[in-house]
């Protein structure tokens, strides 16, 4: 169980008008299986409520070098990876038939006490866990990413019913689906590959209402992206951000 492998084809509701898989759709295949892998581990939601804690994301960075086509059959593939500081990292890869990665990804949770809400060192929970030495699916991932001052406003977005999950909050998948819901449609449509990073800094609960802010992102290789952040409104909130996300449409040229 070192490696939590399953196998499935590309569904109806996991594709674009591209025919092939959108970044939110990954997002919930990873979701899935680091689930049920947990859960195969001894650490999943129930043991874990027992003890008052519980499984937060916090980072995700995925990488799809290439999109796969409904219908398509691939094995979606995670695996714990050791710690880092506070963090506990999983990885995760989405293979074609002939075995190749097509899609790799890097995680990093928190174990935070669910009365609280507040952040545990890692180390009992970790003990348990395989560290998988030298499996590293996607090198680097997502780190602390920058707020900037050009940014305009694109939109906003209410947590409604749909958004929320078991724990109470907005589901890391729905902010991705967020994100694809004010980007450039054409562009989605027509992107080969895509890499989305994106850091969770609070929780969102129903009935919050999260403004969406972008700005044009250039790497030093020279690619074109765009930044995302998502703030509680003023009246509520601040303006303090929720998550920060950076899109790369077609980053492997």
């Amino acid at each position: 169980m070192d490696i939590y492998t399953e196998v499935c084809p590309v569904g109806f509701t996991a594709i674009d008008e591209s025919g092939c898989l959108t970044m939110a759709a990954a997002f919930d295949y990873f979701q899935e299986t680091a689930i049920r892998h947990a859960e195969a581990l001894g650490v999943g939601r129930a043991p874990m409520a027992e003890i008052g804690q519980g499984w937060v994301l916090s980072r995700m960075s995925v990488l799809m070098e290439r999109r796969p086509r409904q219908e398509e059959r691939i094995t979606v593939r995670t695996w714990p990876r050791g710690g880092e500081k506070l963090f506990a990292i999983r990885d995760f890869d989405i293979r074609d038939g002939a075995d190749t990665p097509i899609v790799r990804a890097r995680s990093c949770w928190l174990i935070v006490d669910m009365e609280k809400r507040r952040p545990l060192r890692p180390q009992a929970t970790m003990e348990k866990l395989p560290l998988n030495p030298g499996l590293d699916s996607l090198p680097g991932g997502g780190s602390g990413l920058d707020t900037w001052p050009e940014a305009l406003k694109a939109g906003s977005r209410r947590a409604a019913y749909s958004d929320i999950d078991f724990n109470g909050h907005v589901n890391n998948a729905r902010y991705v689906e967020w994100i694809q819901d004010i980007s450039d449609r054409d562009s989605l449509i027509a992107a080969k590959t895509m890499r989305l990073d994106i850091n969770y800094l609070s929780e969102v609960k129903l009935g919050e209402t999260i403004e969406l802010w972008t700005a044009p992102l250039r790497s030093p290789s020279g690619e074109n992206g765009v930044s995302i952040e998502g703030r509680r409104t003023a009246s509520t909130g601040n303006g303090n951000a929720a998550f920060r996300a950076e899109l790369r449409l077609d980053p492997l040229g």
